[in-house]
């Protein structure tokens, strides 16, 4: 299998704030952003496999500030890490005041997905290869998740 580019997998979509996407406060709703974040990442999956394409896991789930009705949502997904048949995917969003311009970063996570083949069972992947500096920390950075994420899953079947 060929190695493909961190690149090949980006993503970026842009989603409005609206009032049905919102609580009281006129904050987006957490469970919308993490619906929209699993799609954004999804895509990226989707462009690395080349096939049918699972969430196993969603670590790291940070919210750090609200996005605000009227505001613009900019998700932006790659997949940082792969293993055999699965792939760590980072997704950053941030929100946009579209009057001023002003940007803040809103949430972030890492979500794990795997590959599945035409009977539903996991497949092998690609390798995915970093080129600059950046994705070769995130690279690293996904390998330690990765063990930890696969010793956690080890603990949590004895249990």
């Amino acid at each position: 299998m060929s190695k493909k580019t961190v690149k090949d997998t980006q993503v970026i979509m842009h989603e409005l704030v609206l009032p049905n996407d919102t609580n009281l406060l006129g904050n987006v709703l957490g469970g919308r952003v993490m619906h929209l974040m699993d799609m954004c990442a999804a895509m990226s999956a989707y462009k690395h496999a080349r096939s049918a394409v699972v969430t196993a896991s969603v670590d790291q789930l940070d919210f750090l500030a609200p996005a605000k009705m009227g505001d613009i949502m900019i998700l932006k997904s790659s997949v940082n890490f792969t293993g055999g048949s699965s792939m760590e995917v980072g997704v950053r969003i941030e929100s946009e005041n579209p009057k001023t311009g002003n940007t803040r970063h809103t949430v972030s996570a890492y979500l794990t997905f795997v590959s599945l083949n035409e009977n539903g069972k996991p497949q092998k992947i690609s390798n995915v290869n970093p080129e600059t500096e950046i994705e070769h920390t995130r690279f690293s950075a996904g390998r330690e998740r990765y063990n930890q994420r696969r010793d956690r899953i080890k603990r949590s079947k004895n249990n």
